[in-house]
């Protein structure tokens, strides 16, 4: 028996229940792995409450770290005894341990600590599509990354330098602001008592930026189309403040003939090989030295729904992790 955090009904934090259940041995192409760190996520939230819906009841979490404990037919990348860690579909992640598909679980490199893992892969892979995967993005191009300070956005200021790219960084607050910059933002714009739309227009000159890459939603999708060039791309990947609603498509055309796109982390990990060429060019970031992971808040499994809570808030800066004994 593992304890896991299920949801029997969509809905706010109090719908976390954390219960026993069964994990069974892996079948053809399955793992069991037992964890060491859990990562905790926005999608995590979406799923919670609803706005992606799944049938219910189901476990939540989308990565984690730890070490496999049985391997089934079919499964040649891993073996008993390995570190592993992953970001994958479907949820289930919040547990002890758990039966699961093998295609995205990845070798974990000695060097990388189990929190690391947790707090990186989903955050990190979703950076590595974003810059090298969404649009030929290259050395001084000017990108805007909202929710810079946030988990994502660390991980993505510290790519963006050091691949040549100027990124600027919104945040809620002058703390979060000089978070990104620490963290190699070349600028950054306090949302909350700044004018970004117009700060981003100063910053280049007019011309706007290559790219946007927004998690936000519904507060800034509008706003982000304002601050791209001509050409520009805009990447919506994510809905903190809601989804976005819907929009005509000639508006694209009258601002300059952008480009806007709805990535999601699972369509590019779907091809098991691509998913770890994605890990190991992450995994090689952080043996660099060119990106380092941040985690700032820490929680126990039992005390799931307070980090929901923390996340909701947008009192969290960098990663969460929910640490196992």
């Amino acid at each position: 028996m593992a304890k896991t955090v299920i949801i029997e009904n969509a809905g706010g934090p109090e719908e976390l229940k954390l219960v026993d259940q069964a994990v069974g041995d892996p079948g053809p192409g399955e793992i069991r792995i037992v964890h060491k760190s859990i990562g905790l996520n926005y999608i995590d939230v979406y799923q919670r409450t609803g706005l992606y819906p799944m049938q219910l009841p189901h476990a939540l979490g989308m990565e984690a770290a730890g070490i496999v404990e049985a391997v089934g037919e079919g499964v040649t990348h891993l073996k008993e005894g390995d570190r592993a860690a992953y970001a994958a579909a479907p949820p289930g992640a919040y547990c002890e341990a758990r039966v699961m598909g093998a295609n995205q679980v990845v070798p974990l490199p000695d060097a990388v600590p189990f929190d690391v893992a947790a707090a990186m892969m989903l955050k990190g892979l979703t950076t590595q599509y974003l810059f090298h995967r969404t649009d030929p993005l290259k050395a001084g191009d000017d990108i805007l990354f909202h929710a810079a300070a946030g988990g994502v956005g660390l991980i993505a200021c510290q790519w963006a330098k050091s691949e040549g790219m100027r990124l600027i960084g919104t945040a809620g607050s002058d703390e979060k602001c000089a978070l990104a910059l620490d963290h190699g933002a070349a600028e950054s714009i306090n949302y909350r008592t700044q004018d970004w739309v117009a700060e981003v227009r100063a910053l280049t000159g007019g011309a706007g930026v290559q790219a946007v890459m927004d998690g936000v939603g519904k507060d800034t999708f509008e706003g982000s189309l304002d601050c791209l060039k001509p050409l520009g791309m805009m990447m919506s990947f994510g809905n903190a403040s809601g989804p976005v609603p819907p929009i005509s498509i000639g508006v694209l055309g009258q601002k300059g003939s952008l480009k806007v796109t709805r990535p999601t982390l699972f369509t590019h990990i779907s091809d098991p090989e691509i998913c770890r060429e994605m890990a190991a060019m992450l995994f090689d970031k952080l043996a660099s030295g060119a990106g380092s992971i941040r985690i700032d808040q820490r929680f126990a499994l039992e005390d799931i729904a307070e980090a929901h809570r923390a996340l909701e808030a947008r009192k969290t800066t960098g990663s969460t992790v929910i640490e196992l004994a």
